[in-house]
């Protein structure tokens, strides 16, 4: 079986139902696997708050980039997911079987749509350098610092953006060479970068929908999860790994973050619901902006035009059937 001529990806906010559109379509094309590109679904035992498909759809529809590390984890980047998304591809091929790439996670989208190379690996010690520095002297004393080894990278991020700027000066201090070197002149490792996720061959599916429909849908999903058993799940991960846990990216995701300030007495039951709905609505609307600025768009699928999932299905399922599916 070939290769579809690019490979499909269905992208949108939160809530709005690409999940569930995906297994439909594999229902019609039993070749597809599913492959996640979702922050929140690669954590072990989180399943309800990151509306992680249950055990019986994931037994019967093959996923990947899924229940991949434990949340106590908490080295995992946009880099090593990439990795997976390559390593999983790699494999779907191997079988003649055919990824989707499901998610609405931008970081992760935009790295295998656009790849870039950025230096070297961490060094801990380094950092924790540039940190106690950061703590002592403050972020104009490191953005004068940047802008003497770096002064192209530095006029493109803010004094204030100090994530950038340590890893920047890390690079420096640790190869001798600043880092827009990497991003700009090292165009083997860039071509290879572009070689290992298939030419950048992707087609982009966005999904859409009347901004009150959404925020309803939003609500409703949090409602459920809660129902589900949101605030037990929350208890089972704190009691499974200990209070260290609290301060791991994991629980710092959306529903998790909110449930602990309510087991902590610090919030009541309505307010931690309420609070849910209002963060999730704003992450919503971040990621509708995000879409629409960062990442080029092949075609949007409004569901407003549509009277069921169904019709919306067959839609996509013939622009997959156009490029190879």
């Amino acid at each position: 079986m070939s290769k579809p001529n690019k490979i499909a990806m269905i992208v949108g906010p939160t809530s709005i139902g690409k999940t569930e559109i995906a297994i439909k379509l594999v229902d019609y094309i039993h070749e597809i696997e599913i492959v996640s590109a979702d922050s929140m679904q690669i954590y072990q035992h989180m399943n309800i708050g990151t509306a992680k498909p249950d055990a019986a759809i994931l037994q019967e529809y093959k996923h990947h980039c899924i229940d991949i590390i434990d949340p106590s984890y908490d080295d995992f980047n946009v880099m090593k997911y990439t990795d997976c998304v390559h390593q999983s591809m790699d494999d779907i091929f191997h079988r003649s079987k055919k990824p989707l790439i499901v998610g609405g996670t931008g970081l992760y989208i935009k790295a295998l749509v656009n790849p870039i190379f950025n230096g070297p690996g961490k060094n801990e010690e380094i950092r924790k350098q540039l940190h106690c520095t950061l703590d002592q002297k403050g972020s104009i004393y490191l953005f004068n610092e940047l802008r003497n080894f770096d002064p192209a990278y530095a006029g493109k991020i803010s004094p204030n953006d100090t994530k950038r700027m340590i890893r920047a000066l890390e690079v420096y201090y640790l190869t001798g060479k600043p880092i827009s070197f990497y991003h700009n002149h090292d165009s083997s490792i860039h071509n290879a970068f572009h070689q290992k996720s298939f030419s950048d061959q992707y087609y982009i599916i966005y999904l859409e929908i009347n901004r009150d429909k959404l925020y309803k849908r939003i609500d409703q999903r949090v409602d459920q999860m809660i129902k589900n058993g949101l605030i037990e799940e929350t208890k089972y991960i704190l009691e499974k790994y200990g209070d260290a846990v609290i301060d791991k990216n994991s629980m710092q995701c959306l529903g998790y973050k909110q449930v602990i300030l309510y087991l902590k007495g610090s919030i009541s039951r309505d307010e931690l619901v309420e609070r849910i709905k209002k963060e999730t609505r704003h992450f919503a609307k971040r990621q509708i902006s995000w879409f629409k600025n960062q990442i080029h768009i092949d075609v949007s699928i409004n569901l407003d035009r549509y009277n069921n999932i169904q019709v919306c299905t067959e839609e996509i399922l013939n622009i997959l059937k156009s490029i190879g599916y």
